[in-house]
């Protein structure tokens, strides 16, 4: 063992010794931010585990078992029309309407089986920010400009980030894709209509469990859809149990739940952790964590560039909950929060948090990881000025 490591080892004792001996516990701020750091996790314990994670880490375990990585290439591989590999990044990421967290498994699976950086990190992108709900209750509470802006945007940011990460990235992406393209093709299992309609009814049960409540006075068919989201989810998971009795060997069901094992154990540890410190830094909605909301009140006013900037480098680090983001923009603006800021905070904060940041980093490293985040940040930043100064 070289003595430079020891030194390391010894220097990391003493800064977790003085760590805990300095402790503020009593300090009733650092005391309340503890709390809130517990009540945040539970909640997203209760609200989030067990009908978005679980769903989402069967539906990207089943991506690596059952769909061919030929398949996968030929629609998002870094060779695949751009056109349609980044127009059905956007559009499936958009139905599924998740959260930064749920989105990821499914970032993970598809990644995995050959999608093109550029398609996949689309993907990633506008499952939580392209939310048909959020932005009918963005332009309903907050006004038709930042409903359109918001929506303008994140269609926009989805394709453009995606872009740059492959423009960025592409030797090693072409690379990749000549590796895998050398792959044996695997043996089709089952026809393409039952696996279409085996991951139809997967995806059926977590969109359907988690449908969004509907704005107050709306009869549409959203509204009728939630009336009777349970007995479409139930009737998905019912369908999907026949599917699997009918269709499915042991053999493959053992694989299947096999690599959801994997997915879970990679991911959900860092998201509990990641919602832990998120708790403790920014607190629940409504609730202060160990730094005060005054000071981003104070931060983000007006439509500087520094306004911009913080707005959505504190949403990037933010955990939101789908559709929690509008109410706190209503406090924040009714408390002096600039339009430009405001419209940053929508653009980066649905897409990013830092328990996804930890699992991103694990999943795609973390060169790529730092430069996803950071486009999202700049471009918020810019998109927020601009519609602050029109």
């Amino acid at each position: 063992m070289s003595l430079k490591t020891e030194w390391k080892k010894l220097l990391l004792i003493i800064g977790v010794f003085l760590g805990v001996y300095f402790l503020p516990v009593g300090a009733p701020r650092f005391d309340n931010a503890l709390t809130e750091s517990l009540y945040l996790v539970k909640w997203y314990a209760q609200e989030h585990v067990i009908l978005c994670l679980i769903p989402a880490f069967f539906i990207a375990g089943a991506i690596s078992v059952f769909v061919s990585q030929a398949s996968v290439m030929k629609y998002f591989g870094p060779k695949a029309n751009k056109v349609l590999a980044y127009g059905v990044a956007s559009i499936s990421g958009s139905i599924l309407a998740v959260c930064s967290c749920t989105v990821l498994p499914l970032f993970a699976g598809i990644w995995r089986m050959g999608a093109g950086l550029g398609p996949a990190t689309a993907f990633l992108y506008s499952g939580p920010a392209i939310n048909v709900l959020a932005i009918i209750l963005t332009a309903r509470i907050l006004g038709m400009e930042m409903g359109i802006a918001r929506a303008v945007g994140a269609i926009a940011f989805s394709v453009i980030i995606g872009l740059i990460m492959h423009f960025i990235y592409r030797k090693e992406e072409m690379e990749r894709a000549n590796g895998q393209m050398n792959m044996p093709v695997p043996e089709v299992r089952r026809p393409l209509w039952q696996n279409a309609f085996f991951f139809a009814v997967m995806i059926g049960v977590l969109v359907f469990a988690n449908w969004g409540k509907p704005l107050e006075g709306d009869h549409g068919l959203w509204s009728l859809i939630y009336q009777y989201k349970w007995w479409i989810a139930g009737f998905s998971l019912l369908s999907l149990a026949v599917i699997l009795f009918r269709w499915f060997k042991k053999d493959e069901l053992k694989e299947w739940t096999s690599a959801t094992w994997v997915f879970a154990l990679q991911i959900l540890p860092l998201l509990l952790g990641g919602v832990l410190v998120s708790g403790f830094l920014l607190g629940r909605v409504g609730h202060e964590g160990i730094i005060p909301n005054r000071w981003v009140e104070w931060a983000v006013g007006g439509n500087s560039l520094r306004a911009n900037l913080l707005s959505s480098v504190v949403a990037a680090f933010m955990y939101f909950a789908t559709l929690t983001e509008v109410p706190i923009l209503q406090g924040l603006i009714g408390a002096g929060m600039g339009k430009g800021p405001a419209l940053a905070l929508l653009l980066a904060g649905p897409a990013l948090s830092l328990p996804s940041m930890l699992v991103l980093r694990s999943i795609m490293g973390t060169q790529k990881t730092v430069v996803y985040v950071s486009l999202v940040i700049v471009m918020a930043t810019i998109s927020g000025m601009i519609f602050g100064a029109f």
